[in-house]
């Protein structure tokens, strides 16, 4: 358990605010006692009698909650909302969350991550001048034992209100960065999504729903500073490679793509979302060379077979879409798709080396989970 002391933030707990919350910030938090004090303190220290919290401990088996709860307590205002369930996983979480939210807009906040200072500053201000249907801002990759590693992530939204669906997707899409946490949403837009808003399983919940519920959103804001610290660290989900992620990563997107097609979306925005999930597969396919040999050739297999059925168009199309950006990954495509044997020696040497290197970092710092880089 952390020794951390929870200071006095206040005192007496009163009754629910009749005010409806401008902004409901939801944390989902399962064992995270060593990261849920500094989160929950970041965005307590900004918050106004017009923000809401909300935090759903998923079953945590450690100090979490007991941590939470004294947070809750040494709060003097009634807008910290303490939910607890079993353990269900994150998207159960989320979903919990965001039925108890009260708030016009809801911004989502991992539990190891942290709200940067003048960050609901910025929100609050965005919202009062052009209430759009999504608030998009940029964030730090945040290394905290190794701050020579941290570096901005800006995400590549024109100045002023972009509007229109179409044009806010293919933006996105472009963007190609599936973190709910960077993008505010109306709470009404989640709203027209059907239940679950996240789909159950256990990663990938946002890769799943943030494309359907932008794709229902006519404005968009962007932030052009970065308000959220990511924080990095061996054993995050986004660095753990398995064949499960594999196929869980692909089946999130299989769920977006479904949606996109009921919605009939242009031409233009089919071609983005192939694009954007070319980028994806290729990469995935890179990461894959970590896993043992037989179960890498496995998953290489059932992921080629399940991107396939993902696409709206073809390889034509992919080539007639590409930009400067694009054009190293397609040529990478091109090897994944035909089974390059060249392509595939390279990876397998450079996968390897970056394994090792990997294990011996993570044994000087006395991890024992191998996590992925």
């Amino acid at each position: 358990m952390s020794t951390d002391r929870i200071p006095n933030l206040g005192g007496s707990h009163l009754e629910p605010p009749s005010m409806t919350p401008t902004i409901s910030i939801v944390i989902p938090a399962y064992n995270v006692q060593h990261f849920i004090v500094q989160c929950v303190r970041s965005v307590l220290m900004q918050m106004q009698d017009h923000h809401e919290l909300v935090v759903v401990d998923d079953g945590s088996s450690d100090a979490t909650l007991t941590l939470l709860t004294e947070l809750q307590a040494s709060w003097d205002r009634p807008n910290f909302c303490l939910r607890t369930q079993s353990n269900q996983g994150v998207a159960s979480a989320r979903n919990h969350g965001i039925a108890a939210a009260r708030g016009e807009y809801i911004a989502f906040l991992d539990s190891d991550d942290v709200l940067r200072d003048g960050a609901l500053a910025h929100i609050d201000h965005a919202i009062a001048e052009h209430r759009p249907d999504v608030i998009a801002f940029d964030f730090r990759m945040w290394h905290p034992n190794a701050v020579e590693k941290n570096h901005g992530m800006a995400l590549d939204y024109p100045a002023g209100v972009l509007r229109g669906a179409e044009a806010i997707l293919v933006r996105f899409m472009a963007n190609r960065h599936m973190y709910v946490w960077a993008h505010i949403m109306r709470r009404a837009k989640y709203a027209e999504l059907p239940a679950p808003i996240f789909p159950p399983g256990p990663v990938f919940e946002d890769v799943a729903t943030l494309p359907r519920v932008m794709s229902l959103c006519a404005s968009l804001v962007h932030i052009p500073l970065q308000l959220i610290d990511y924080r990095q660290h061996p054993t995050s989900i986004s660095q753990s490679i398995s064949e499960q992620w594999c196929t869980d990563f692909l089946a999130a997107l299989s769920v977006a793509r479904r949606h996109l097609e009921q919605r009939a979306v242009g031409t233009l925005a089919q071609a983005h979302f192939d694009l954007m999930i070319a980028h994806f597969y290729v990469s995935l396919v890179k990461s894959s060379y970590q896993l043992p040999h037989a179960i890498g050739r496995r998953t290489r297999a059932r992921s080629k077979a399940l991107f396939l059925t993902l696409l709206f168009g073809d390889r034509a199309g992919l080539a007639a879409m590409a930009g400067a950006g694009d054009r190293a990954m397609l040529a990478d495509l091109t090897k994944v798709l035909s089974g390059d044997l060249l392509f595939h020696v390279k990876q397998l040497a450079s996968r390897q080396y970056k394994r090792w290197r990997t294990t011996r970092k993570l044994r000087r710092v006395g991890v024992d989970h191998l996590g992925f880089v």
